[in-house]
This record gives structure tokens, C-alpha cells and sequence, in this order.
């Protein structure tokens, strides 16, 4: 059983309006500086170990909106759209409205609540005909004065919430542009294999009548012809899988801006882009400031802190106070005059309450260290994202390089070997060998230039902080 200890103090109709409020305001001033006893808000200091510079940089500053950084007007046009349209950043916008409307409710706690009632009574006797009718008008004001600072922090903890909510609103932007430009240039990419297949398919074939033309003058095998027929099917094969990504791609898009896979938007034409200047990366310190999801961590573990704040100090005395005037008026007495009036002051002190109170500090502490770790792990991983953004950047541009070589040596193998077969000098099998490889690797490099810049997106993600506000989408 709940048990503490109780004060009332209570001021009858004989004082005056002006006595009760200054009264009031004698004792707000007086436990005004009790209230310093309460629990202070602790510093947080970064919990890792943070490097004075990244291990690379360039001289581009990030613009806020970083997808404009490759210069592609229908894809910003797109993320236009999607910031509006996209779902998830509809349900994350909506959250953040309802953390606001908490921290309004809970701030409603440092004010006056203000009551008035109204009723009306009318009773008769049986023996006689008229009626007996009171009116009772009562208006009563409670408040609790916030000693030790429990109400305040427990504000503070909801507004910490709430600015954690905008930070996950501002990383679901932030995921939400990455995912539409990685789309966006898997869509291109999957457009330009098709076209560079078809190209294929065409050299293929003409590579096959030729063949059929030799095989009648007796200067090539039937199997050479099977084995360029294969080839053939092969690369037919390679485009039938590029249409189906390709359409699965159109159709992710749509989702994403927000749109039916039925209306996917029509398929593009130009090619991917170039790949930007490498950006500043500036020092870690700062990012840790600017991304949102390392402000939403720390602001998590504010709100923690408060709690346990407001954890503390609700283990301390409380002290209300209630104000009320009050009438009753019987039939035929003028309602408006002969007021009561009362000040009441309610001191209530925690005895025992089985644990429960000291329980919710050690949880509400708990909590705060649990906050500190996930802050601490939210840092590490948001330098590991840049480092590794780098250096896979860095050695994807020497991949392509090497890549790029090895296509200039097969192409120029491939129409060497040409030559000397149709001379007899080369088996044709080393010319099929030759012309696989070519395709393959034209293919390849297609590939290796869009992860180039999904590792440039990966990049400009992990350095960049908000997209934008909610003031700016109200």
C-alpha cells in the first residue's frame, strides 16, 4: 500500500481576492529558490575517440541538395516530386507532428488548470406546492509548483523527443533521395546495357552469315557455326534479362515517387554521368554535428537524461496549491454577490511505495547509459560510412581503369584473331573465345561506372545533414 505524508493549509472566505494573490506569489518566490536543489542536466561529451581528419578530400563543397551535384535536371525533377509524394517521408513527417503535439501536452503541466462547474437544483415537498431551487457556480484553479524541477525536465525530456523525430525526419530524406539516385542510375545503366546488347546481337549475327557463307566453300566446320550460334542465344539471353530489370526498375521508381508500378515513368535516354569532383569531407567533428542521425542519438540521450532527471525528483516532496470561489445562490438571490473564496496548499511526501520510485531511477539510469552506447556506436559507424565510401571510390576508379585496358587488349586481340582466321591461320574457336570476352567486358565496364557513383552517393550520404525542414514542407 501507497503511503505519504500530507499538509493542507487552507485560507477562508474571510481574506480578501488580493490577499490570496499575494499569498501565492509570497510563496511561488519562496519555493522558486528551493527549486535550485533540483537535479541539474549533465554535459555529454562524445564517448569515442574521434580522428582530427579524414584520409581523403577534395576542394567541392556539398550542396544541400547533394543529388544536384551531377547535373542531371530530369533526376532532381524526380526528388522534386518524391520529397512531396513518397510515402515513408509522409509517415516520418506525421510522427514528427505527433512528438510536437507531446511536448505541447506535457508543457500544459507548468500551468494552472482552471475548472468551473455549474448546477442547479430544484426540490419539492409533498405537502407543499412551491418549489425550493439552488444554483451552485464554482470556478477552481490547481497548480503544482514544480520544487525540484520534475515537470520541467520531464518537458525537456519530450522536447528532446521531438527534435530526435525531426533528425529521423531529416535520415528518411536522406534515404529516401539516396534510394530514388541509386534507382534513377540502375535505370540508366539497365537502358544503355540493352542498347550495347543489341549491338552485340547484330555483330553476332553478322558473324554467323559469314560463317554460313565459308561453310559452303568448305573452309570452316559445322561445329564452328553451332558454337557462334550459341553465342547468339547467349547474348539473347543477356537482353531478355536486361528488359525484365529494366521494367522491374521502372517500376521501383514509381513506387518510390510515390505513383502505382502501372504509371512508371517512361523509360530514359540519356546516358549516365560523369562522376563529380571528389568532395570536402571536412573534419569528423563536424560531422558528427551535421548528420542527422548522430543529432538524433545525442538528442535521445538528452531526453534520457531528463528522465532520470524527472525520475530523481519525483522522489521528493510535492507541493500543490488550489484556489477556488465559489457560490450558492437560492431562489431569488442575486448570484454575483457574496463570493467564496478559499486557497488551499497541498504538501504530499513519498513514505512507501514499494520500491517502485527508487526502481524507475535505476531504470531510467540504465536507460541513459543504453542511449550513451547507441550514441557512441552511431558516431563509429558514421565515420566508418565515409572511410568506406573512399576508399571503394577510390579503388572502383582503378577497377574501371583496369578494365577499360583490358577491353582495348580484347577488342584488339579479337580483330586480330579475325583477320587470321579468315587468312586460316587461327582456329575459330580462339575468335568466339575472343569476341565473348570483348562483349562480356563491355558489358562489365557498364556495370563498374554505376557502382562508381552508387559509392559517390554512398559518399554524399554519409556527408551530408538535412534535406530539408518541415518549415519547408508546411
Amino acid at each position: 500500500m501507497d503511503k505519504s505524508s500530507r499538509f493542507d493549509f487552507r485560507f477562508d472566505s474571510r481574506f480578501d481576492v488580493l490577499t490570496l494573490l499575494l499569498l501565492m506569489v509570497f510563496l511561488l518566490s519562496l519555493l522558486s529558490l528551493l527549486s535550485g536543489c533540483s537535479p541539474k542536466r549533465s554535459t555529454v561529451s562524445i564517448p569515442v575517440e574521434v580522428t582530427p581528419s579524414f584520409s581523403a578530400s577534395g576542394k567541392e563543397v556539398i550542396p544541400d541538395r547533394w543529388w544536384t551535384a551531377f547535373n542531371d535536371q530530369r533526376l532532381n525533377t524526380l526528388l522534386d516530386l518524391a520529397l512531396e509524394s513518397n510515402f515513408d517521408l509522409q509517415t516520418a513527417w506525421h510522427r514528427l507532428r505527433a512528438a510536437r503535439a507531446l511536448v505541447r501536452r506535457q508543457s500544459s503541466s507548468l500551468w494552472p488548470e482552471i475548472n468551473a462547474s455549474l448546477s442547479g437544483e430544484s426540490s419539492r415537498a409533498s405537502s407543499d406546492s412551491s418549489a425550493d431551487e439552488t444554483l451552485h457556480l464554482g470556478l477552481v484553479s490547481e497548480y503544482e509548483v514544480d520544487l525540484w524541477g520534475r515537470l520541467r525536465s520531464a518537458v525537456d525530456a519530450q522536447r528532446f523527443q521531438a527534435i530526435a523525430t525531426l533528425n529521423d525526419f531529416q535520415t528518411a530524406g536522406l534515404t529516401v533521395s539516396a534510394e530514388i539516385t541509386v534507382t534513377w542510375f540502375q535505370l540508366l545503366e539497365a537502358q544503355q546495357q540493352l542498347v550495347l546488347i543489341d549491338a552485340q546481337i547484330k555483330t553476332n549475327q553478322k558473324m554467323l552469315r559469314l560463317l554460313k557463307n565459308r561453310f559452303g566453300s568448305g573452309q570452316i566446320r559445322a561445329v564452328d557455326i553451332l558454337r557462334q550460334k550459341q553465342l547468339f542465344e547467349s547474348t539473347q539471353e543477356q537482353k531478355i534479362t536486361a528488359e525484365s530489370r529494366l521494367q522491374v526498375l521502372r517500376h521501383q521508381l514509381a513506387v518510390l515517387l510515390g505513383r502505382p508500378p502501372q504509371k512508371a515513368i517512361h523509360k530514359p535516354a540519356h546516358p549516365l554521368p560523369e562522376l563529380p569532383p571528389l568532395p570536402h569531407t571536412g573534419i569528423p567533428s563536424t560531422l558528427i554535428g551535421r548528420r542527422p542521425d548522430v543529432r538524433s542519438a545525442f538528442n535521445k540521450l538528452m531526453a534520457s537524461d531528463r528522465d532520470l532527471a524527472s525520475a530523481i525528483s519525483n522522489m521528493y516532496p510535492r507541493l500543490s496549491l488550489t484556489a477556488s470561489l465559489e457560490k450558492t445562490a437560492g431562489k431569488g438571490e442575486n448570484i454575483l454577490k457574496e463570493w467564496a473564496r478559499s486557497l488551499l496548499g497541498n504538501l504530499l511526501a513519498p513514505v512507501f511505495y514499494g520500491g517502485r520510485l527508487k526502481a524507475e531511477v535505476k531504470r531510467t539510469r540504465a536507460v541513459k547509459q543504453q542511449r550513451l552506447s547507441e550514441y557512441g556506436q552511431t558516431i563509429l559507424t558514421a565515420l566508418r560510412e565515409v572511410e568506406d565510401a573512399l576508399i571503394m571510390e577510390k579503388k572502383q576508379l582503378e577497377r574501371i581503369n583496369s578494365l577499360k585496358k583490358q577491353l582495348k587488349l580484347t577488342q584488339q586481340t579479337s580483330q586480330q584473331l579475325r583477320l587470321e582466321f579468315f587468312n586460316g591461320l587461327a582456329d575459330y574457336l580462339d575468335v568466339l573465345t575472343a569476341l565473348e570476352d570483348e562483349q562480356q567486358l563491355g558489358r562489365g565496364l557498364l556495370s563498374a561506372h554505376r557502382i562508381l557513383l552508387e559509392y559517390r552517393i554512398a559518399l554524399y550520404r554519409a556527408l551530408a545533414g538535412g534535406i530539408g525542414t518541415p518549415k519547408e514542407k508546411e
